[in-house]
């Protein structure tokens, strides 16, 4: 299991909250948080998809609009994305960009209508394969600061080892490790004089507040391939279904350092490796219907994803001393490391289902207005491992957070071959009861041509989101984390360029 008992991974901080011990309830919605994707057309209109057919999106969107297909198509997609990080820690700015090229989807589309005047309500249908990427975790942010902070992790470590006995401590985590390289120390007498056998209380020799800073950096992405089939009744209704098989890995490397004007600790590091893979598999099931000819009304529901993942888990210590004389051992403190074992373990992760609702109006052959909503409740999924108590992180996702109702709207305009597309989409806060705004807008555009069999679409994608992230949590007698916080201001440009080709 996890070493990390507070060091958090983003975004994901409130005050007056006990939270877990093990950190994996940010997994809960780092890997459950997923936007609609896929071609550029699709992206160019802010990603709206749940009532418009004919689109090689359809296939892990609303596979229903695979039974608008007459013909068969593939596409390609290539994409290009810069993440830019501005953080802000005691009025002191800092800013970090990540780039990233990637194959954001990989469609094929095989149709199988019933040609001319068949009898019966079943005109036909085609099936759909893709691969698609959901979600891209490639980004680095941090803080760096000239004003002495607050407080220190060693309080985080002081506040953590409280009642556990120093026979034990040192399996426990970042602060056996913090025990190991002497930045707390066991209290070895009571206020009488006596002595403690196996004390439990502990205190540090390190006075003063630090300079801070830390740097975290993070790779990896989640994909899906998608299996659909979807059916034209009569041209008025269109059924369809999908299976959906994920697979995702993710790696974090932290490193958090403090350096102390006056010793007798002159600095001290952190480093964390967390790298975990894994796979899911979800169902996806939509309805499409036309009541007239310029109208269609989308429905979707997303099961879970069940999502089987490993971690492995590594982390390292350093403290540099000012030759300090540590007289309970009667030994000279220099320069002290410590590691921990390298941790293997796995659990499993439900995410919430999604319900998703649209409607698009045809302005006759010169285009459409769509618009979709969904609702994703965050708070249910959960976590089951045999490896770790899972109970304090299914508590946390219960409390900590919340629905989110989402919403996207698009529309094309059609000048002959040309396509000219703008959308808008406002994903909401997923975190319950706080007054810091999380929630993601994102702005669309983009042009496309379509021609006999061929078809090119750009789009481009800028979204904008804030956040909060907290090294460590120190907490003050009104159970307040008066710890460092760091704002984050993410902006995430996207560049996307989709081949289509029809047969």
């Amino acid at each position: 299991m996890r070493l990390t008992p507070f060091i958090f991974f983003v975004v994901l901080f409130t005050s007056n909250l006990a939270f877990g011990q093990s950190g994996y309830y940010e997994d809960a919605y780092r890997f459950s948080h997923v936007k609609p994707a896929g071609s550029s057309r699709v992206m160019a209109i802010g990603g709206t998809q749940w009532s418009l057919g004919g689109d090689v999106s359809n296939i892990a969107g609303n596979p229903a609009g695979l039974g608008f297909f007459r013909t068969s198509e593939a596409s390609i997609s290539l994409g290009y994305s810069d993440w830019k990080v501005n953080t802000n820690y005691l009025n002191q700015q800092k800013s970090y960009n990540t780039t990233n090229f990637n194959l954001p989807n990989l469609s094929y589309v095989m149709a199988n209508p019933k040609e001319g005047l068949s009898r019966g309500a079943f005109k036909g249908g085609a099936f759909g394969i893709s691969i698609q990427r959901i979600a891209n975790f490639n980004t680095e942010y941090g803080f760096f600061s000239d004003q002495l902070g607050n407080t220190s992790i060693i309080d985080f470590y002081l506040q953590d080892a409280n009642g556990i006995r120093e026979s034990q401590i040192e399996s426990f985590g970042l602060t056996g490790l913090a025990y190991s390289t002497y930045q707390i120390n066991p209290v070895f007498f009571d206020e009488d004089g006596n002595v403690i056998n196996d004390p439990s209380t502990y205190d540090s020799f390190v006075t003063g507040f630090p300079f801070q800073d830390e740097n975290i950096r993070q790779e990896g992405s989640s994909n899906q391939i998608s299996f659909s089939y979807g059916a034209n009744f009569n041209h008025k209704v269109f059924v369809g279904g999908s299976l959906g098989i994920r697979n995702l890995n993710f790696t974090s490397i932290k490193t958090y350092n403090e350096e102390f004007p006056d010793g007798p600790l002159i600095n001290s590091s952190l480093t964390e490796r967390l790298y975990i893979n894994g796979s899911g598999i979800n169902l996806n099931l939509g309805l499409i219907y036309k009541p007239i000819d310029y109208l269609n009304l989308g429905f979707t529901f997303q099961t879970p994803t069940w999502y089987a993942l490993n971690e492995e888990y590594e982390a390292s210590m350093y403290a540099n001393y000012d030759n300090y004389e540590y007289e309970p051992e009667d030994i000279v403190l220099g320069e002290v490391d410590a590691l921990s074992d390298y941790i293997l373990g796995s659990y499993n992760l439900n995410t919430p289902l999604k319900i998703g609702a649209g409607a698009t109006f045809f302005l006759g052959k010169n285009g459409f207005i769509s618009a979709d909503v969904d609702f994703v409740d965050y708070s249910n999924s959960t976590i089951k491992s045999r490896d770790f108590d899972e109970g304090p992180d299914n508590q946390v996702i219960s409390t900590l957070y919340t629905s989110t109702l989402n919403y996207r709207l698009g529309a094309e305009v059609r000048l002959d071959v040309l396509r000219l597309r703008g959308g808008y989409a406002f994903y909401g806060d997923p975190i319950a009861n706080s007054d810091f705004d999380r929630s993601t807008n994102q702005i669309s555009g983009g042009v496309g041509a379509k021609f006999n069999k061929f078809t090119i679409d750009m789009a481009l994608i800028s979204q904008k989101a804030n956040g909060l992230y907290s090294s460590y949590q120190v907490l003050d007698g009104q159970n307040n984390n008066i710890g460092p916080v760091t704002e984050l201001e993410n902006r995430i440009f996207t560049g996307m360029l989709t081949l289509g080709f029809s047969f």
